[in-house]
């Protein structure tokens, strides 16, 4: 019998992915503190299209540097590094793979030291206080998100996956938690999703009907009052009705004090599995899964039972960039995920950041940190390009909340 693993995945817009098996949207952390990618940047995604990764998605690439992640971010704005761009897109995309950005405005969980972060309403909650979006704050993100689009499709990178999961900006205009509006672009999901639509349309406009548009949202914000599952439905119903290409269902919000899934010590399987078979039931659109794949047969069952049209790996990719021709071959073999004890909060996710900067330097084998020492390593160098993010967008209009 064939590996459906291995099976191409033909998109609404004619583009062929050559296998079932995507590199998950994760911040690498790895550009260089001014909005541009690195040599180590690039190697990391050269590994992965190498190692038969059909897409790689790079996570947390920023369509203005106002409201960003993390200081290691890309910035896809006008001024950016052209040359640099395209030689990550052209060593991204060897061995027939497909590398795209996932294209994203943290909104009100913008990193506070080099921003004022800015939601969908102004907020004043422990640990999160942000202003609100004006309506022209909201007009424009069409075109800026478009503006970043027909720069990836410049640079060569096959495609690009729409930010609105995770409880950054788009997600916050889904959420109830986040968006209290009661404009047109708040209340029911359908006015909720508003702003969603008009993205998809300006980067569909800009990049015309043949490049790859995908979006990646949220099955749950897994926090109570935030998005739930029957919205989250609703969702993919109102993209089955745009011309989007690709649906990433992922799950969580980095909301403060809001437990995170890549912190989890373990998984019990695939996350979104349940939802996935719903979500297939009423979009024609391909459906991937993020989040908690482990295991060669976890992603065959989740084909198999009809659960989603890919798999979407994160952690499996970082320990093994090459478990995409693994898991392909008859051989298969599954990544030994490390067990760690009583780590400290945010620690498991630093080492798995951290071991992205090992394999961009062809130095895994010399990797051998603590979560301690990788949270502690990782703070580290996000203080240092703070300063430089300063420097390089100008520190007066980033002037945090004092």
């Amino acid at each position: 019998m064939k590996n459906p693993l291995a099976q191409p995945l033909c998109l609404p817009c004619g583009v062929r992915l050559q296998n079932r098996i995507i590199k998950s949207a994760m911040s690498d952390s790895l550009g260089d503190g001014a909005g541009n990618p690195t040599g180590a940047q690039m190697r990391l995604y050269e590994r992965w299209a190498e190692g038969g990764a059909a897409l790689s998605l790079i996570g947390e690439v920023q369509v203005v540097p106002d409201y960003p992640e993390k200081p290691g971010n890309l910035v896809f704005a006008s001024d950016a590094d052209l040359p640099a761009l395209r030689e990550l897109a052209k060593r991204g995309s060897v061995n027939g793979a497909h590398i795209w950005p996932q294209l994203g405005h943290a909104g009100a969980l913008s990193h506070a030291p080099i921003s004022r972060p800015k939601g969908p309403s102004a907020l004043d909650v422990a640990g999160l206080k942000c202003d609100g979006m004006s309506l022209d704050d909201i007009h424009n993100l069409p075109q800026v998100y478009a503006q970043a689009a027909m720069l990836a499709q410049k640079a060569g990178f096959g495609g690009v996956l729409i930010h609105a999961g995770h409880g950054f900006l788009l997600s916050q205009f889904l959420s109830p938690l986040f968006n209290h509006r009661t404009d047109s672009y708040g209340g029911t999901i359908g006015a909720r999703f508003r702003i969603i639509r008009e993205v998809l349309s300006a980067v569909r406009q800009a990049v015309g009907a043949a490049y790859p548009v995908g979006i990646r949202i949220n099955a749950t914000d897994k926090l109570e009052g935030g998005l739930t599952h029957h919205d989250a439905l609703e969702v993919v119903r109102l993209l089955d009705d745009t011309s989007v290409d690709l649906i990433d269902i992922s799950g969580g919000t980095y909301f403060p004090g809001a437990a995170s899934s890549s912190d989890e010590l373990a998984t019990s399987g695939p996350y979104f599995t349940d939802f996935g078979k719903k979500a297939k039931t009423v979009t024609s659109v391909p459906i991937i899964l993020s989040g908690g794949f482990e295991t060669r047969d976890q992603a065959l069952k989740t084909l198999e039972d009809s659960a989603a049209d890919a798999v979407s790996l994160g952690r499996a990719m970082v320990l093994n960039p090459a478990i995409a021709n693994a898991w392909q071959s008859a051989a298969g073999g599954d990544p030994a995920f490390p067990r760690f004890v009583s780590p400290p909060r945010g620690g498991v996710t630093a080492w798995y950041s951290m071991r992205l900067t090992a394999l961009g330097e062809d130095a895994e084998h010399l990797f051998d940190p603590s979560p301690l020492e990788a949270l502690e390593a990782y703070d580290r160098r996000d203080a240092l390009r703070c300063e430089i993010w300063r420097q390089r967008f100008g520190a007066a209009r980033l002037t945090p909340h004092r």
